[in-house]
């Protein structure tokens, strides 16, 4: 039986993730600070399901704590580090850099010296399409240079990128880098396009449109970035970087109009100025994990946001508000 540690696992993808590991019948132990960036208590009700399944374990910790990281590595051995805990979010990271460089390449640096320090568990490390900057050529491969970020977000996924290249280089480590291209599906973090747009639209409230909407994303839906992660942890020994997406770009306006017909109420546009750190397309190649990991994305984002909407209907249905 594998023994997993996944670091954010009460988080949105990394709940999910945890179910799929549990239910491969692993036994999974989860870091978790349950900080504020959004409501902790989403997190706690994340967690409370997993707690419900055997072979599950919650630890309570933050990353960047060196004796509490020593102390979850020395309880036993893990056969792979599954990394997703950070703080998230391009436009928050403008307003304080030196918390995300803290979290995001500090916290970072604690899992790899802990991991080499127990018998060099593979690392599985959780990036973000935002590496690849304001780049011209689309879609986006792996071997693309990755080198201009525009946010500090963007820059310190990156740099947790080379960080992990360089314990690979020089202890050893087996690493997997996953770069994620704007996940959404049940339990999406409240601030994220799709959960916000669905809660103003829902309550006919203003959708704010920054810039004049023709930008464009790769939407993927939670579950085939599940199944790539999953993937992952048997790809082949050495160093890998992998996109993760569904290799398909939807126009902002698009995905407006989807939420629309989903919940059966119009949207009211508020259009405004462009935000510094934002690009204006993210389009995934996923040849190389298609090839490699056999990985083969099947929720079209119509699909993905229809069941994106049951699960909000579902949940203002269990509080009350519907």
């Amino acid at each position: 039986m594998k023994r997993i540690l996944v670091t954010g696992g009460a988080g949105f993808i990394g709940s999910h993730l945890c179910e799929r590991l549990l239910a491969d019948g692993a036994e999974v132990a989860v870091i978790d600070d349950f900080n504020p960036f959004y409501d902790p208590a989403v997190k706690r009700r994340n967690a409370a399901l997993l707690a419900r399944r055997a072979g599950f374990r919650l630890v309570e910790g933050d990353i960047r704590d060196r004796d509490a990281v020593e102390r979850l590595f020395s309880e036993g051995r893990f056969d792979a580090v599954i990394h997703l805990a950070a703080m998230a979010g391009v436009r928050p990271s403008l307003a304080d850099p030196l918390l995300y460089a803290d979290v995001n390449v500090s916290g970072t640096i604690v899992l790899l010296e802990a991991a080499c320090r127990h018998g060099n568990p593979r690392f599985l490390f959780g990036s973000s399409s935002s590496v690849y900057g304001a780049t011209s050529r689309v879609p986006f491969r792996e071997d693309d240079p990755a080198d201009r970020p525009v946010s500090p977000y963007a820059a310190t996924k990156r740099a947790g990128e080379l960080l992990s290249h360089n314990y690979h280089h020089v202890r050893g480590l087996d690493v997997v880098c996953l770069r994620f291209f704007t996940v959404y599906g049940p339990r999406q973090r409240p601030e994220m396009a799709i959960h916000k747009f669905a809660r103003a639209i829902d309550r006919g409230e203003t959708v704010p449109i920054f810039g004049d909407g023709a930008s464009r994303r790769d939407y993927t839906y939670v579950s085939d970035i599940v199944d790539g992660v999953a993937r992952a942890m048997a790809a082949p020994a050495g160093f890998h970087v992998y996109n993760l997406g569904e290799s398909r770009t939807v126009g902002l306006l698009e995905m407006v109009r989807l939420l629309e017909r989903a919940l059966g109420k119009p949207a009211k546009l508020e259009h405004r100025p462009d935000q510094p750190g934002d690009v204006k397309v993210t389009f995934a190649d996923v040849s190389l994990a298609r090839t490699e990991l056999g990985y083969d994305p099947k929720v079209p984002v119509e699909e993905g946001i229809g069941r994106f909407v049951e699960w909000f209907r579902a949940e203002a249905r269990g509080r009350g508000n519907a």
